[in-house]
């Protein structure tokens, strides 16, 4: 979390003084609407016709894939390196997730990913995971290369891009803010995160079907809803993923703030990228610094021997550090319902059993994406937070100076 203080609070207290806490009200009967209000600031803020607010990252993943169509017979392509939530989402659509490798900038791999298209590929998904943007520009050109194939042969077999930038609230790459690159980004708003109000997602998009659908989706009685006679997607069945004013509320705030924290942790990072690189350490690479979230700092050891070495190192001089490696729950190897092949809690609900399904060549194995393993093993992350005072950054760095000489 970057920052929560009085203006969420009193936030929080308009909302709670008004009375009405579900997020469809009426304006004109003084419902305050906090999150209609943010879906409007959010579509500005990420330069897109639509925002949807939702309760989770994973929410927003879901109804961003049903807003694609994605379902049964399908397949995902996602990297061995994010949230297993990912990995889940489509598999509670019906859809099976393809795991691609990564490269040296811990982000989806464009070579693997284009490598792993098969006929069922509906939708590559990138993950700028720990606010670092993918290479969102060899990724829409995989999907285009693709597309004009498919459009001569199968038309209607175009591949989508869904941008999982739950990791990356408010970053951007190459002047386009991540989320509205692909056909739809979807985003989390929970406890760790850029934008927080503990829990929370959104999806962004300029398409009014995906937009309309996800919409459905993630409100079961969306038929009744004021907005209903606006749709022009047919009503289907959907699930309850809707935001309550409470969180809108705070999410405005905390929108309207996020532009200045990441100003402050980009021009750490940039410090520290510098001052490591001057002292002959290797960054990872970097796709984009100056969109980039700048909350984390990334360095690429020869070995995993001496990644660790150079985190204990700093250990000692009470400098934290990890190795991604270590994370458990981002590396594919550790996503056990995904490896066992458990989609689901019934068997008539799990995708890996449909029909549809039986097709698919996927097949999971620990050692399936050895580069992934190799890169994540080798990497080095350090922590960047705007409220880090510069004596203590000088000390971090000099930390790492000691360190480096000591591995090196």
């Amino acid at each position: 979390m970057l920052h929560i203080g009085q203006e969420e609070i009193d936030a929080v207290s308009r909302v709670i003084k008004s009375g009405y806490l579900f997020r469809y009200g009426d304006r004109k009967a003084g419902h305050p609407n906090e999150c209609a209000r943010f879906e409007e600031e959010l579509a500005r803020k990420t330069g897109t016709q639509y925002a949807l607010a939702v309760t989770s990252g994973t929410a927003a993943i879901i109804c961003g894939l049903v807003g694609l169509g994605v379902g049964p017979g399908d397949e995902v392509i996602l990297p061995g390196y994010t949230f297993m939530a990912s990995a889940l989402a489509p598999l509670a659509v019906g859809a099976i997730p393809v795991i691609a490798e990564i490269d040296e900038s811990l982000t989806l791999d464009p070579k693997d990913a284009e490598a792993k298209i098969t006929p069922r590929t509906r939708v590559i998904m990138p993950v700028h995971m720990c606010g670092l943007p993918c290479n969102m520009e060899a990724i829409m050109r995989v999907a285009r290369r693709h597309n004009r194939l498919a459009r001569a042969a199968r038309p209607g077999a175009e591949v989508k891009v869904l941008e999982d930038a739950c990791q990356a609230d408010g970053g951007s790459y190459k002047g386009k803010r991540l989320g509205s690159i692909g056909e739809l980004g979807a985003f989390s708003f929970n406890y760790y995160k850029n934008i927080t109000s503990g829990e929370g997602g959104a999806i962004v998009t300029s398409d009014q079907v995906v937009h309309e659908r996800a919409l459905i989706h993630h409100d079961g009685g969306a038929i009744f809803r004021p907005h209903a006679k606006d749709i022009g997607v047919p009503f289907f069945a959907g699930w309850n993923f809707r935001l309550n004013e409470i969180l809108g509320a705070v999410l405005r705030v905390q929108l309207k703030r996020v532009d200045g924290l990441l100003a402050r942790t980009r021009a750490r990072k940039k410090k520290m990228v510098a001052a490591l690189e001057g002292m002959g350490l290797r960054s990872i690479r970097y796709h984009d610094l100056e969109g980039d979230c700048g909350t984390t700092v990334g360095l690429l050891f020869s070995s995993e021997r001496e990644a660790r070495a150079f985190i204990a190192a700093l250990a000692k001089q009470g400098v934290g550090a990890s190795t991604p490696i270590d994370s458990g729950r981002h590396v594919y190897s550790n996503w056990e319902p995904v490896m066992q092949r458990r989609g689901s809690y019934h068997p008539a609900l799990d995708a890996f059993r449909r029909p549809e399904n039986r097709g698919s060549q996927v097949k999971y194995t620990q050692d399936m994406c050895p580069r992934t393993l190799d890169i994540l093993s080798r990497a080095v992350l350090l922590g960047v937070s705007p409220r880090e005072k510069p004596a203590d950054l000088r000390r971090r760095l000099q930390a790492c100076r000691r360190a480096a000489d000591e591995v090196g």
